[in-house]
């Protein structure tokens, strides 16, 4: 067990509930919560113990000026917390516990201005010389192709059609002050990837999916319905992303992890931004990284983004499994509650709680 105290700095107050279970490694005792009121984070920090010998922990990108300089003339090391890649049954905006985290101890993957813990896998790792991790990732690729699995898993499948003729590209939407758009696409835009996809694609069937979280109303980004329609023949909305997937051409995204998923649905998949799946030779990229200069096979990347780099624990246990583990749990979670009407029904009334709380939180604030 570590014997360090940790320190967490962003961690918003319904992480707590969830967070103690992917690092088990520290006593619960030892980790230390810092959310301010009247304190600054860091007087509060010193005020609990922080010295040159504590561990630190900051939820994504989240800036603390003063605990980073406190880090840096201590050389402590701060390590960087996100969600991972398999999340859940549920939007995290609407406080749907994660089942998977990414612990990255270089840097955090949506931000390419520098090297991170999955990057330096990618870069590094010698996957031929572990052909039983390998046939894992073969099989773990095929199962999320067969149950459909993807991070928030909330909408139904469909069957759908589009024009036979014509190159169908869909340009996948995301929330515009998600912290990979300000590192990874240099704040570009949902409207102006539409536009530019359009511009260089004028002869192709051209559908957009905005981002669950802005359809639910929980974060920024959406485009009104005619303005879209200008640079796009058709809108998505209540559709697994899997759906269209199995519908479409190309790919076109900025950073989203809906490229990562085209390439698993074996489909052409052009990056406008720095995605953590971008550079690595199953891409085409509008931009690229000087770091990123070695070719990986499909299952050498799912191996390194699905199985050496997130932790992942058993929704009904609490205890760390493997990704393979967790499908199989999130595939029974969905057919729960697309199955069950009072199941169903519970879990909307505690969406729609869970959004409501946050407006009116966001409004006294």
């Amino acid at each position: 067990m570590k014997k360090n105290k940790l320190y967490l700095f962003g961690f918003s107050w319904y992480k707590r509930f969830y967070f103690k279970y992917f690092i088990k490694e520290y006593p619960i005792k030892n980790i230390i919560y810092i959310n301010p009121i009247f304190k600054s984070h860091f007087d509060l920090a010193l005020k609990k113990g922080l010295n040159k010998n504590s561990d630190i922990f900051i939820w994504g990108k989240k800036e603390f000026k003063e605990i980073e300089y406190f880090a840096k003339i201590n050389n402590i090391n701060i390590t960087r917390i996100e969600d991972g890649f398999i999340r859940s049954v549920g939007l995290g905006s609407d406080l749907t516990w994660p089942y998977s985290l990414v612990i990255d101890k270089e840097g955090i993957y949506f931000d390419p201005s520098k090297s991170s813990t999955l990057e330096t896998i990618l870069k590094t790792y010698d996957f031929q010389s572990n052909q039983e991790l390998l046939k894992e990732a073969k099989d773990l690729r095929e199962k999320i192709l067969k149950t459909k699995i993807s991070k928030y898993n909330t909408s139904n499948h469909k069957k759908l059609s589009f024009p036979k003729d014509k190159v169908k590209i869909l340009v996948s939407g995301q929330v515009e002050d998600d912290a990979s758009i300000k590192y990874g696409a240099m704040g570009m835009t949902n409207l102006q990837l539409l536009k530019e996809v359009k511009q260089d694609n004028p002869k192709s069937y051209i559908v957009f999916k905005p981002h669950p979280d802005v359809l639910s109303g929980n974060r920024i980004g959406n485009i009104e319905e005619k303005t879209a329609l200008k640079y796009c023949n058709e809108i998505l909305i209540d559709i697994s992303m899997s759906s269209v997937l199995d519908a479409i051409d190309e790919v076109h995204t900025m950073t989203s992890l809906t490229g990562f998923e085209g390439l698993l649905y074996s489909k052409k998949v052009v990056t406008y931004g720095l995605p953590f799946y971008s550079g690595w030779g199953l891409t085409l990229d509008k931009k690229t990284c000087e770091r990123r200069n070695r070719n990986l096979t499909l299952d050498e990347l799912v191996c390194g983004v699905y199985i050496l780099y997130p932790r992942y624990i058993n929704p009904k246990t609490l205890e760390y499994c493997t990704p393979n583990i967790l499908i199989d749990e999130l595939e029974k979670e969905r057919k729960k509650i697309n199955n069950n009407i009072i199941y169903k029904y519970k879990s909307k009334v505690y969406s729609y709680l869970s959004r409501l709380t946050q407006k009116i939180i966001s409004m006294v604030k």
